[in-house]
């Protein structure tokens, strides 16, 4: 065990420990955050209990909870809902030309990535009477995270592939300032990434009225985007009413490097996820005890200079490093941990792509940092987390298309297909079905 990096040895120790997973959406909440539900709701509920609470106000109340919820808990002034086009477009004078044409550089490179990948995607089709017909959502709904932190690159990450899509009608919602606006960089990133229209709104009571639809807020048909605990929460509970991209816990980065890597780099690499949240998780597999230690040092070194380096202490001394006996026994580490974002700092980092099986994205050597993928790179930096991407994928232009199934047969067909039918149906005791079929059969 060592100082603010945790640093254990073996792969037994590091699953027992640096990589024990907890229930992700049941952490243990700060005395603040439980002196502040005691207040609001006059009871000691559990962030479960809480969004259950208002996502049931919402339903019953429409824009009245909503305004409530979300002016109690962003501090906000009173305001319109729904943010004028006036407003929209005085955002760009607030914001300096340098930071405007970075957020259209990021745009475009998000839609030149997702347009190759709508290329490869799924194609309507017609053969022998079956297909399929591709179409886009007809409105979706972004939750525009970021309170404390403004973070454009969330906007641009989940809006982009929906107009890539072709979705008709993208819905933002976002929490406002202390004087009832929205941060003139999140207005400016909505605008160039394509969301149509955009509502005061934060979290739980924001997707609830996305869900229900309320007096202002249109009702969509999905949920996209990460957000805090509660609205995680509150997408697992409102699913099934709404569809729901999925659900996203705090952010992961693994780093796998072997004596090769620069000691600096992988502290960087470390810190740049540990800054996000106190509950992010920055993880170094190494076959490298030395490495280890010097990534400790770097950490503390680099530690002194940062903005959020409170957050980030926090959320490195909640991951760790690990010292294991191979690239392999690292490989297997990660596989079964299943990061969000795998960074890999090896001599040939290339060779171990082909046995990467589960992580969100993979970072290629020390040209291809994992900040590059939260801005500008291309792919969307809304990944699985938890665990999730031993089964899901990071967040594409798929998930703004549905399929539908097409059955369109001649009559040959029904004679050729029918007779099977109606032997299961009746197989099966469902005679309706069967003479659905035979009553054709018969007039043929």
């Amino acid at each position: 065990m060592s100082g603010t990096l945790r640093i254990v040895h073996g792969a037994a120790e590091a699953r027992a420990t640096v990589l024990r997973r907890d229930a992700p959406l049941d952490p243990p909440l700060p005395p603040a955050m439980r002196a502040a539900i005691l207040d609001v709701f006059g009871a000691p509920l559990t962030p479960a209990e809480v969004v259950a609470r208002i996502i049931d106000d919402v339903r019953r109340e429409g824009d009245a909870a909503v305004r409530r919820y979300s002016q109690r808990f962003d501090g906000s002034k009173d305001a319109p809902m729904e943010v004028s086009v006036e407003e929209r477009a005085a955002a760009y004078a607030r914001v300096p030309t340098e930071l405007v044409e970075a957020v259209v550089f990021a745009v475009d490179r998000v839609r030149t990535f997702h347009e190759y990948q709508r290329e490869h995607g799924p194609r309507p089709f017609a053969e022998h009477g079956l297909g399929m017909i591709v179409r886009p959502i007809a409105r979706a709904g972004v939750y525009m995270t970021g309170s404390a932190a403004v973070l454009p690159s969330s906007i641009v990450h989940v809006a982009v592939p929906a107009t890539v899509a072709g979705v008709p009608e993208i819905v933002g919602v976002t929490a406002a300032r202390a004087d009832g606006s929205v941060h003139p960089l999140k207005l400016v990133a909505a605008e160039r990434a394509g969301v149509h229209r955009i509502f005061r709104a934060s979290g739980a009571q924001a997707l609830a009225a996305l869900a229900f639809g309320t007096e202002s807020i249109p009702r969509v048909d999905k949920l996209f985007g990460p957000g805090n605990l509660f609205v995680t929460l509150a997408k697992q509970q409102l699913y099934g009413q709404v569809g729901i991209d999925a659900l996203y816990g705090p952010t992961e980065t693994l780093v796998i490097a072997d004596e090769s890597a620069d000691a600096d780099l992988c502290a960087a690499d470390l810190l740049a996820q540990a800054e996000h949240d106190e509950l992010a998780r920055p993880l170094l597999l190494t076959t490298s005890e030395p490495l280890a230690y010097a990534v400790e040092r770097a950490v503390e070194q680099q530690l002194a200079h940062l903005e959020r380096g409170a957050v980030a202490r926090t959320a490195i001394e909640r991951g760790g490093a690990a010292v294991v006996a191979s690239l392999d026994e690292a490989v297997e580490l990660a596989n079964e941990f299943a990061p969000e974002h795998l960074c890999l700092l090896t001599r040939e980092p290339e060779a171990l792509v082909s046995r990467i099986t589960n992580a969100g994205g993979v970072f290629v050597g020390e040209t291809s940092p994992e900040v590059l993928g939260d801005y500008v790179a291309g792919p969307s930096h809304v990944m699985p987390t938890g665990g999730s991407a031993r089964y899901a994928s990071p967040l594409t232009v798929f998930d703004f298309l549905k399929v539908m199934s097409t059955i369109a047969l001649s009559a040959a067909e029904l004679r050729h297909l029918g007779p099977a039918a109606a032997t299961l149906a009746r197989a099966e005791g469902l005679t309706a079905h069967a003479r659905s079929i035979e009553l054709r059969l018969e007039g043929r």
